[in-house]
């Protein structure tokens, strides 16, 4: 975690790619090979505020830096965030329409409850994926946005910030049964998952 302890200028200073050191060269082609299926930009770490900065900065801290407004790590989320939004908006200029759905990331939950608050997530992190949504839907695109744990709490709010497919679905964690979220946001959003990556897949037997 070598930013940890960093303090501003240090974030500041950090060395960081540039959206130039990347080949947009052959997106369009790729895209094209591709369209007989679902062609996906992004990722789940586009922006990932919490876990992408915890693995430079320690899950810890990054929970102190939301909590407490910390000047030096929110400085290095909005560098990261910064630098991914130009790379995803040349990658969809590139495309030439060629992209179906966008692709962003954010983990908010344990399995048995949200892992910060609704506010929190309102002040420090809605506004950072934000500008990646409305890149997509200024393309025309599809948004999916993957979240692991228990995190429909957060669903109305990505619902209005023009989140259309939700990508993961835990079903033991709390509230995420599917019946539960297909009563509840069905006729607003799409599910992507429901494999049961913390239940059987993980500690079942064959049987299970």
């Amino acid at each position: 975690f070598p930013l940890r302890d960093a303090t501003l200028e240090e974030i500041e200073a950090w060395p960081m790619p540039s959206p130039d050191d990347f080949d947009y060269s052959q997106v369009a082609a790729q895209c094209e090979a591709l369209q007989d299926y679902c062609v996906i930009g992004g990722g789940p770490s586009i922006p990932d505020v919490i876990n992408a900065t915890g693995m430079i900065r320690s899950m810890e801290q990054v929970l102190v830096d939301l909590l407490t407004r910390d000047p030096a790590g929110l400085r290095y989320v909005e560098r990261r965030s910064e630098i991914l939004l130009e790379i995803a908006a040349r990658t969809l200029d590139a495309a030439k329409g060629g992209i179906h759905v966008f692709y962003t990331g954010e983990d908010l939950g344990t399995q048995i409850g949200p892992l910060i608050s609704l506010q929190m997530f309102r002040d420090a992190i809605r506004p950072v994926h934000q500008p990646f949504i409305d890149l997509a839907k200024s393309h025309g695109l599809f948004v999916m946005t993957h979240s692991c744990g228990s995190s429909s709490w957060a669903y109305d709010d990505f619902i209005e910030m023009g989140v259309d497919v939700i990508d993961t679905l835990q079903p033991e964690a709390k509230d995420m049964a599917p019946a539960y979220l297909k009563e509840r946001y069905g006729d607003r959003l799409s599910f992507h998952g429901a494999i049961s990556t913390a239940g059987p897949v993980a500690t079942g037997s064959v049987q299970d």
